[in-house]
């Protein structure tokens, strides 16, 4: 039987790094598009094609796409300059890419898609959705993953870095509920999504559906330093004056993730998954919040991240559900 070919995109971001690793052991050959060559060490055993391009380059989308059993879209920016360039992206990149491909394509979402009245990412991220169904019918498939968290992530960084240093933490709206899920098994239930049928929209997350409150998320991180913070209730309007500061960065130009509309994103109280928005068996979580964090924590160290306390040791933190270390 001829091996089976995944075309993807976005595959030296974060999440995309772990994705080609998880498809190619799923028996996949993986053909990426990419700027330039990636030398990355997740990939040091890995062989995988590489077509130089990007989104706007319609002969690169149509090279990676040929003869593709299914692509997988998973190009996007998470933080932009104005609305103009999420949609650029987020939009346009979809539908030129669902213009080309006569494959299935599998489309990387976000939870954050659900509510696109919060913010201009989300709104784009709809609106990839729609531009990339409008022409691929049945043959579209969507995975919306929640907050995503893991070693190597600079956007979750900054939580770590609270956790460890400060004493005192903020505690936003405690009815909020925030689903989350390691970069690892998003990446996992991702591959294993390319095995489906097409016309499916699934919401990923990890043992928790339900979602964890602030004051739960913010002990976990602290608890990975061996700190014991208080807590202060902190009006969501502190959030959203300190977003004020990424709204100047991006009157400037400056890309900023702490934007006006990230703020409503993080403060918005329901970003828990429901039953039905989770239709079909995918693999189980390897890592639990706790486990999960301490992992990252010793990913970022690994890269060269300080945090000035000590924490728990590796060989705990990357011990995932019903493994071993």
């Amino acid at each position: 039987m001829a091996e089976r070919l995944a075309a993807v995109t976005g595959a030296t971001g974060f999440l995309g790094r772990h994705l080609v690793r998880e498809l190619a052991a799923r028996g996949w050959r993986v053909r990426i598009l990419a700027r330039r060559d990636p030398i990355h060490p997740l990939w040091r055993d890995l062989e995988v094609e590489v077509v130089p391009g990007d989104l706007g380059d319609d002969a690169a989308l149509a090279a990676l796409c040929r003869d593709a059993d299914v692509v997988v879209h998973g190009a996007g920016l998470i933080k932009a300059r104005d609305r103009r360039a999420f949609f650029a992206v987020n939009v346009e990149g979809a539908r030129r890419l669902a213009q080309l491909t006569p494959a299935a394509m599998l489309l990387v979402s976000s939870l954050a898609a659900r509510e696109p009245g919060l913010s201009d990412y989300a709104a784009s991220k709809r609106g990839g959705e729609n531009a990339a169904r409008g022409h691929l019918g049945p043959r579209l498939n969507i995975a919306r993953p929640p907050a995503l968290y893991g070693p190597d992530d600079p956007e979750t960084l900054p939580l770590f870095r609270l956790a460890a240093s400060s004493s005192v933490l903020p505690l936003f709206d405690p009815k909020a509920r925030l689903a989350m899920m390691h970069v690892v098994d998003a990446a996992r239930q991702i591959a294993a999504l390319a095995d489906k049928p097409t016309g499916f929209s699934v919401t990923l997350s990890d043992h928790r559906p339900e979602g964890y409150g602030w004051r739960e998320i913010l002990q976990t991180a602290a608890a990975v330093f061996d700190a014991q913070p208080r807590f202060v209730r902190t009006p969501g309007l502190v959030l959203t004056a300190l977003a004020a500061g990424g709204r100047l960065a991006q009157g400037l130009g400056v890309p900023a993730i702490l934007s006006p509309g990230k703020a409503r994103e993080l403060l918005h109280l329901d970003w828990s998954v429901r039953p039905d928005e989770q239709p079909l068996d995918l693999p189980a979580p390897l890592f639990d919040l706790a486990q999960g964090f301490l992992n990252t924590v010793e990913g970022y160290k690994t890269g060269g991240v300080m945090f000035g306390r000590a924490h728990r040791r590796a060989k705990d933190a990357v011990v995932p559900l019903g493994g071993t270390a």
